[in-house]
């Protein structure tokens, strides 16, 4: 057993200061909760909407394909962890929602170059610069194919 000395413990100013730190902190996060103001950002306009469809094929790989056009327009081999995260996500709540593979996602790009993947089915989003921007231009590139 270790005993408490004076040299292992923190002064008493120490501690009270974290104490109201924390305190303050806590108090400004209800404030803003319980005044209703909503802190998110506006999404700013799209300039181009593509959409895309996922499959997977045998050997381990993903092909990305304009539903448009129905042709393909990137092959992602090797494990793309982010990539494969971000859809796994989406089609996880497609299997929830008893949905199929068959409607396309959408990559809408907006006028601050902010990227957003969209699941039209089940209304699941995600805000790609959030995971900053290597992640993002993953999925960057097939906007230009």
């Amino acid at each position: 057993m270790v005993a408490l000395t004076a040299t292992n413990v923190l002064p008493r100013r120490v501690l009270l200061s974290i104490g109201l730190v924390l305190l303050a902190t806590l108090i400004a996060v209800a404030a803003v909760r319980i005044s209703g103001t909503n802190i998110s950002v506006p999404d700013e306009a799209a300039v181009a909407v593509r959409e895309l469809r996922f499959e997977d094929r045998p050997d381990g790989s993903v092909v990305v394909i304009d539903a448009t056009t129905k042709s393909v327009i990137h092959t992602m081999t090797g494990e793309n962890g982010f990539f494969r995260g971000a859809l796994r996500g989406l089609a996880r709540e497609r299997r929830r929602a008893g949905l199929g593979s068959e409607q396309p996602f959408q990559l809408i790009g907006r006028a601050d170059g902010r990227l957003t993947l969209v699941d039209p089915a089940t209304g699941q989003r995600i805000d790609l610069e959030s995971f900053g921007p290597t992640n993002a231009a993953v999925f960057a590139r097939f906007m230009t194919n």
